[in-house]
């Protein structure tokens, strides 16, 4: 078989099935170990390696798994363990998935777009569309985003718009040159100081091996740390100019670009006084800026590592619009929220994870024995029956058959949890040379999920996580979930029937590693970067200096028109104004009917005084205070629920001009 690096060469069999996905189109050489004979020597071009997958027919065999090969790959699993994740490749094709069902389902189809229509595609989704097409909408806030970008970013825009530039110099398309600033003017003087200031912090905050260096710290890189001590994510920097920077200090290095620590580090979230940004607490105004700015960001990164990501997209298939299994996310949510209001993730989702709770964690081998074949096919139906009657008897579903049915609702969606655009943008993550770089690029990519998708992925990492807290009774440790799960997230309908046995071997190693890696560092792969946070508000401040402006036209033009003959009394006295906004914040409860509240403010004052503060005032409200939340409204942010550790002073000072408003939050 023949391999292109830039092509996935794909084949149809009767079912019109494809298979595509994120590809890289980098070079990089597969490990010589993978394969034993010459006759597969070609195939193994396409290893885990290059994150090249193509299409192909291969024979059905009765246990499903591949003959065993020695991998030396730094990301590999012990041998044992990958034992586990072909056991439960074998209980997953035993218990007929997807296999004889009263109506079966359409698997997944993709489109392949042509050349240059994939730039387009990402420009669009980045809200850079009037680069190339003078009709698109919104061309003032692309500007506004263009003037946050760093120049990593600008590079990635750069290299997009210049691929269909050179497909399109037929029609008259501007220079690139013309849409960023012009070299030589006081704008673009200052932007290359920033960026140089942000490259010699880089410099100074980033080891060899790509770790933050903690303050006092003057220790060179070590091969392996005896001790693992905890290691800070800095936030602050851009992910792709720190992966640069790493790039750069390594051309003068003797080191190689490897990781080659198979051990997962102790990274940990350094406290911002300004408070940690998670998932959930922005308005949709900003997560749209959000979105535009991490898909900008995670492509700068991986072209750092000349990795280029090709996106694909899933083509429309018929799917069933009610139910409990095989449903698309999005109406399963639909036809939830219309019994509760506000519900996140799937209602039978959140039962199943309560029953194996409430039967108890500690039960051995949780997960990993599967449960009856015959009772889960039972009681998959009558779930699909009774369950929103509420005349399902919970008392008796046994907790593996419950676990097995949980294992099934993940697998039986239409499209995979982690979404056809990104399936193989998740498994390109740990080709980047660091495994800070590998965490920073999954965070990116957990982002760019849809909503949906995100809110699932987190419940069932958080759960997972409580069925390893458990590891000294159920025997379940990390890598034990993590083998056992990867085929549940990572093989969708039909996937196993599109790829040979070898590319599936080295499929298996790096999914299970990847579910190793949303586990362990679920803490910070739901948190916004905060240099991310800075450039959504940076794009608001330009905005409002555009309705700024605006505002003061009309304004002079009314006061042209009409002769105002007392403008004093608009005027606040100077001194009142200063008083109150140095020694008081106002915060508003208006849910609760509290008007206005004020807080002293001092150095300490934090989120979660002023909750307790408005609660120990209101003591008529049956609120608990974690149902609270402390909102940053208006100034540089449309809307964002604070970290409860926030220090009031220091984010005034980041957002002048905001309102707090106390809000009920409801979590499901």
């Amino acid at each position: 078989m023949q391999h292109e690096s830039r092509n996935m060469n794909r084949q149809q069999d009767a079912k019109g099935v494809i298979l595509t996905g994120y590809f890289s189109n980098s070079d990089v050489s597969p490990p010589a170990s993978v394969v034993n004979n010459a006759e597969e020597s070609e195939s193994s071009s396409l290893s885990r390696r290059t994150g090249l997958f193509s299409v192909q027919s291969r024979p059905k065999n009765a246990s499903g798994k591949p003959p065993h090969h020695c991998c030396n790959s730094r990301d590999s699993l012990d041998e044992l363990f990958m034992d586990e994740y072909w056991t439960e490749v074998e209980n997953i094709t035993l218990s007929g998935s997807g296999k004889g069902d009263a109506e079966p389902q359409e698997v997944v189809q993709l489109k392949l777009p042509d050349e240059g229509e994939q730039e387009k595609a990402w420009l669009t989704e980045a809200g850079l569309a009037p680069l190339f097409d003078e009709s698109a909408s919104d061309p003032e806030d692309m500007m506004g985003l263009l003037f946050t970008l760093t120049r990593t970013q600008v590079a990635a825009v750069e290299k997009r718009f210049e691929t269909i530039r050179k497909r399109n110099k037929q029609h008259h398309i501007p220079d690139v040159r013309d849409i960023f600033k012009l070299p030589g003017t006081l704008e673009s003087k200052e932007d290359d100081a920033k960026s140089t200031e942000r490259s010699e912090n880089s410099k100074m905050n980033i080891t060899t091996d790509g770790e933050v260096v903690g303050q006092g710290n003057g220790a060179g890189p070590s091969q392996q740390s005896v001790s693992e001590p905890e290691t800070d994510i800095n936030l602050e920097l851009s992910f792709s100019d720190q992966a640069l920077s790493y790039k750069e200090d390594s051309k003068t290095s003797s080191e190689a670009l490897t990781d080659t620590d198979d051990k997962l580090p102790n990274f940990k979230l350094s406290r911002d006084k300004t408070g940690l940004t998670k998932m959930g607490d922005l308005s949709p105004q900003d997560m749209k800026k959000v979105h535009r700015l991490v898909l900008i960001e995670m492509t700068a990164l991986f072209d750092t590592a000349g990795i280029d990501l090709k996106a694909h997209k899933a083509v429309k298939l018929k799917v069933k619009e009610s139910g409990l299994f095989g449903v698309p996310l999005a109406t399963l949510l639909e036809q939830d929220q219309r019994r509760q209001p506000g519900t996140k993730v799937p209602i039978i989702l959140q039962r199943l994870i309560f029953h194996i709770e409430e039967e108890g964690l500690d039960t051995e081998w949780l997960l990993r024995i599967p449960g009856s074949a015959t009772r889960v096919k039972a009681v998959h139906v009558e779930l699909e029956g009774k369950f929103y009657e509420g005349l399902f008897s919970w008392e008796s579903l046994k907790q593996h058959d419950a676990a097995s049915l949980l294992k099934l609702f993940i697998r039986e969606l239409p499209h995979p949890l982690l979404t056809v655009e990104y399936l193989i943008a998740f498994m390109a993550v740990l080709k980047l040379p660091t495994k800070t770089q590998q965490l920073q690029a999954l965070n990116l990519v957990v982002l760019l999920l849809p909503e949906s998708s995100r809110d699932v992925l987190k419940a069932l990492m958080e759960f997972l996580q409580r069925v390893i807290d458990h590891k000294e009774q159920n025997k379940m440790t990390l890598n034990n979930i993590a083998v056992v799960m990867a085929p549940n997230i990572f093989m969708f309908k039909g996937f196993r029937n599109k790829i040979s046995m070898q590319q599936e071997l080295s499929m298996a190693t790096e999914t299970a590693n990847i579910v190793r890696l949303l586990i362990r560092y679920q803490n910070l792969l739901w948190t916004i970067p905060k240099f991310i946070m800075n450039q959504v508000r940076k794009q608001n401040t330009e905005n409002q200096k555009k309705i700024s402006k605006e505002r003061a036209m009309r304004k002079l033009l009314k006061k042209i028109a009409y002769d105002r003959e007392k403008p004093e009394k608009q005027k606040k006295p100077p001194s009142e104004a200063d008083s109150s906004s140095q020694e008081f914040i106002r915060v508003q409860a208006p849910q609760f009917s509290k008007v206005s509240m004020a807080v002293q403010l001092t150095e300490e004052l934090q989120a979660f005084d002023v909750l307790s503060h408005f609660l120990s005032q209101k003591s008529s409200v049956s609120v608990k205070r974690e149902d609270l939340c402390l909102y940053e409204i208006g100034g540089n942010i449309k809307e964002r629920c604070l970290d409860k550790d926030t220090y009031m002073k220091d984010l005034l000072e980041l957002n002048p001009s905001a309102k707090w408003v106390i809000k009920w939050v409801i979590q499901r």
